[in-house]
């Protein structure tokens, strides 16, 4: 999306503005706001002009625009209604030097989730991959992964899901037997050097709007659990707890002390399969950048950096 528009957006968000005023305020002719303002009209937006100004009546249910108003974080959205992976085209942007750029989808017919996993994203969830330039050295990017999720668990309970995380990125809910089911996870890929990151693509895939069959049996999504609920709210929360929680001068135990505030995983007993083999104990802690501290059975602390976590039932 042009920064006209997005500024015409913004703008917008705040309620009536007149035409010279806009103009002025996007250093464009009055001429220009008014085909801004038609694109806007053609992109399902309705758009009354008033002795005010103009004035935002509605906004279409999904879409780049529809996500961009009102927004509070500093993302150009890039919308798909089909696309194979919302990843892959992130990482086509990144090649071209784009940043700060969130690429969206109703539908992927490529989706894969972690170590190459097959991901189920039919049309009604929310596909998304950010694509940052994040100023942090390769090390931290793991934190990148734990805000998302925190991001996505705060929308969810936001509507009322009691989403919680399992170590690193998935987000879980339990129904009254304690049975858990997925209902998002999290793919990040990164390109860069031993001292800086050239590009981090972060890629939460949020089931959301779609029965439950059409799902992995040990899946969830928001429909099956309190009904469908608006997307590009739901989006904008995520986008924007997101940003909040990695921002520059954001802290590290902020994201840290979000994430134990949403595990499922802490006090838990759990078998951690590692690349140096498997780790089993009762996860105590998460650290910077995002390692699990798993306390064993001889009453040792591993820290585990990277692997597939199972949560253990009580025996």
């Amino acid at each position: 999306m042009n920064e006209t528009r997005r500024e015409l957006l913004a703008a917008l968000a705040d309620g009536p503005v007149p035409g010279p005023e806009l103009a002025e305020r996007l250093g464009v002719s009055r001429a220009a706001v008014w085909k801004q303002v038609e694109a806007l009209r053609e992109a399902g937006f309705e758009v009354e002009s008033g002795d005010a100004g103009y004035r935002v009546v509605s906004v279409p249910e999904y879409g780049a625009a529809a996500i961009e108003f009102g927004l509070d974080a500093p993302y150009d959205v890039e919308y798909h209604e089909r696309i194979p992976s919302t990843n892959d085209r992130a990482r086509e942007l990144a090649a071209d030097g784009a940043e700060n750029v969130a690429v969206v989808a109703d539908e992927q017919t490529g989706g894969r989730g972690r170590l190459a996993r097959e991901w189920t994203a039919p049309s009604g969830g929310i596909w998304v991959s950010l694509l940052l330039r994040p100023s942090r050295p390769p090390a931290d990017v793991p934190l990148y992964t734990l805000a998302a999720a925190v991001a996505v668990a705060r929308a969810s309970r936001d509507v009322g899901v009691d989403a919680r995380i399992k170590w690193p990125n998935d987000v879980l809910v339990a129904d009254e037997a304690g049975e858990e089911r997925k209902l998002c996870g999290i793919l990040t890929e990164m390109e860069g050097e031993a001292d800086r990151v050239s590009w981090l693509v972060v890629g939460p895939g949020i089931n959301a709007n779609i029965d439950a069959d059409a799902l992995p049996p040990d899946a969830t999504s928001l429909r099956a659990e309190v009904g469908d609920v608006d997307r590009r709210a739901f989006l904008q929360g995520v986008l924007e707890a997101f940003h909040r929680l990695t921002r520059r001068d954001a802290e590290v135990g902020e994201i840290l002390d979000a994430w134990r505030e949403h595990a499922a995983t802490l006090g838990r007993r759990v078998r951690v399969d590692t690349p140096g083999g498997v780790v089993e104990g009762e996860a105590v802690d998460v650290r910077f950048p995002g390692s699990l501290v798993v306390r064993t059975d001889g009453d040792d602390e591993r820290v585990v950096h990277a692997g597939d976590c199972e949560h253990l039932r009580p025996a």
